[in-house]
C-alpha cells in the first residue's frame, strides 16, 4: 500500500458515498436536501519522529497534555492527515448571512464531522486489513479535549479537568501544520491549498510511506494578514495584532448552540476571505 493508493482509495470512497451528502430526512429545509458537504481531499504524510510533534509538548505551544505519535502507537512509522474542502455550495450557502450560520454550515459542522469520522474509520479498517495497525488519535477512548465550559469524554478521562480550556491532546489543525497541510490564518485555522474552509482528520499508522516536504517554515507564511476574517467575525474575536481570542468565540457559539440545537458551528472567519478555497 503505497500514497497513491491511499490517496485514490479514500477519494473514492468520498465521491461515492452517500453520507457526503446531506439527507432529505434530517435536512433543515428542501434549499439544503442533497447538497454536497466535501469536495475532495488533500493529503500530506508526517514522520512519526519528527521532532516537531515534541515541540508540541511546549505549553506555549499546545502543552505537556500532547501525544505524540508514538504515544498514540508505539510502532508508528507515519502520520496520514488529511483536508476535507467544503463545498462551493456549503460555503457559498454560508456567505448569504452576515451573523448566523446557514443551515448548509450547520450541516456542514454535524453530519460533516460525523461523515469525516467515517472516513478515518474507512481507512482505518484498509490498514488493518492490509496486516497494518492504526490508530485514529480523535476517535481512541484516550482522546481528551476540552473548549470553554465544554469537556469531552468527563466519564473517560477522570482528571480532564486538568486540561487548559480550547485545547486537545491531539490537535488537528497542529498535526496537519507538521505533516506539510498548511500554516496558521489570524483566525487560527489552518490555510492549505485548498484553502481554510473545511475538516481535517488524522491517522496514525505503522506503515511506512514516503514523506511529504513541508514547503514552509514560518507558523503563518500563508497567512497575509489582510484581515478579512477579522471583519467577517460576527464576535469581533479577532484582532490583526492577537489573532483569534478563544473565549470571545466560545462564548459566541455557546449562543448559537442554544439558537440550533442540537446543531451548531459559524464559520464566518472561513467565507468570504481570501484564503476560503486557496492559498491568498
Amino acid at each position: 500500500m503505497n500514497k497513491q493508493e491511499i490517496e485514490k482509495m479514500v477519494t473514492d470512497y468520498i465521491k461515492n458515498s452517500e453520507d457526503n451528502y446531506i439527507k432529505k430526512d434530517v435536512a433543515l429545509s428542501d434549499v439544503v436536501a442533497g447538497m454536497k458537504i466535501f469536495d475532495e481531499p488533500i493529503f500530506a504524510f508526517g514522520d512519526a519522529d519528527d521532532p516537531l510533534f515534541k515541540q508540541l509538548k511546549n505549553p506555549s505551544v499546545i502543552g505537556h497534555h500532547f501525544k505524540t505519535p508514538k504515544e498514540w502507537l508505539p510502532q508508528a512509522k507515519t502520520v496520514i492527515s488529511f483536508f476535507l474542502p467544503f463545498s462551493e455550495s456549503v460555503r457559498k450557502n454560508n456567505r448569504l448571512l452576515k451573523t448566523w450560520p446557514s443551515e448548509g454550515w450547520l450541516h456542514g459542522r454535524i453530519e460533516g464531522q460525523a461523515f469525516l469520522n467515517k472516513v478515518c474509520q474507512y481507512l482505518d479498517k484498509e490498514l488493518v486489513k492490509a496486516s497494518y495497525k492504526s490508530v485514529i488519535p480523535s476517535l481512541d477512548k484516550r482522546f481528551r479535549s476540552r473548549s470553554g465550559r465544554n469537556i469531552n469524554n468527563l466519564k473517560l478521562n477522570s482528571n480532564i479537568s486538568d486540561l487548559p480550556f480550547f485545547t486537545s491532546n491531539w490537535s488537528e489543525r497542529h498535526v496537519a501544520f507538521v505533516c506539510g497541510l498548511g500554516t496558521f490564518g489570524l483566525s487560527k485555522g489552518l490555510i492549505t491549498k485548498k484553502g481554510v474552509a473545511g475538516r481535517f482528520g488524522s491517522i496514525v499508522t505503522d506503515l511506512y510511506l514516503k514523506l511529504d516536504y513541508r514547503e514552509y517554515e514560518g507558523l503563518s507564511e500563508y497567512c497575509s494578514k489582510c484581515g478579512d476574517c477579522i471583519t467577517q467575525c460576527p464576535a469581533n474575536a479577532i484582532s490583526l495584532e492577537k489573532g483569534k481570542n478563544h473565549l470571545i468565540c466560545s462564548e459566541f457559539l455557546d449562543i448559537i448552540k442554544m439558537k440550533y440545537k442540537p446543531r451548531y458551528g459559524c464559520g464566518k472567519c472561513q467565507v468570504n476571505v481570501s484564503c476560503e478555497s486557496s492559498i491568498p
